[in-house]
């Protein structure tokens, strides 16, 4: 089976998760930096990673309704789409992943400048991982 890779797209940094082969587990991969390399940077982790879904995530606002990043993510995942016509892009609701990111690393003992450069790849992971779990109901 192939993998799955999410992405917590920003305006500064992208983190990069990848599920296991079972598609049970997510993982903090990397963090790319957001501009123009980035859609060829994700590109080639799709192809070496064997990645024929992108879980990217969707970040609405509190009451369900889209805002500017939100219209960022989507014009992220449909210029990805087009460099990968064969890969399913799923948008994913991410509201509070960064900061249940950031908690996380904070329980584990890290500070927020400690936390700088993983913290959008355990974002990712959160919601990477809320997909697959979804995902898991669904199965047979």
């Amino acid at each position: 089976m192939n993998r799955a890779l999410g992405l917590d797209t920003g305006d500064a940094r992208i983190g990069l998760a990848l599920s296991d082969e079972l598609r049970m587990l997510a993982h903090p991969l990397q963090t790319v930096a957001a501009g123009k390399a980035a859609l060829a940077q994700i590109t080639e982790v799709i192809q070496q990673k064997s990645v024929d879904t992108v879980v990217v995530g969707l970040p609405k606002n509190m009451d369900g309704s889209k805002g500017a990043a939100a219209q960022k993510a989507e014009a992220f995942a449909a210029d990805l789409q087009k460099r990968v016509p064969k890969v399913k892009i799923i948008l994913w609701d991410e509201r509070m992943t960064t900061l249940a990111a950031q908690r996380a690393l904070h329980e584990a003992g890290r500070n927020t400048k400690q936390s700088k450069g993983v913290i959008d790849q355990v974002a990712a992971q959160m919601i990477l991982q809320s997909w697959l779990d979804s995902q898991s109901f669904l199965a047979p």
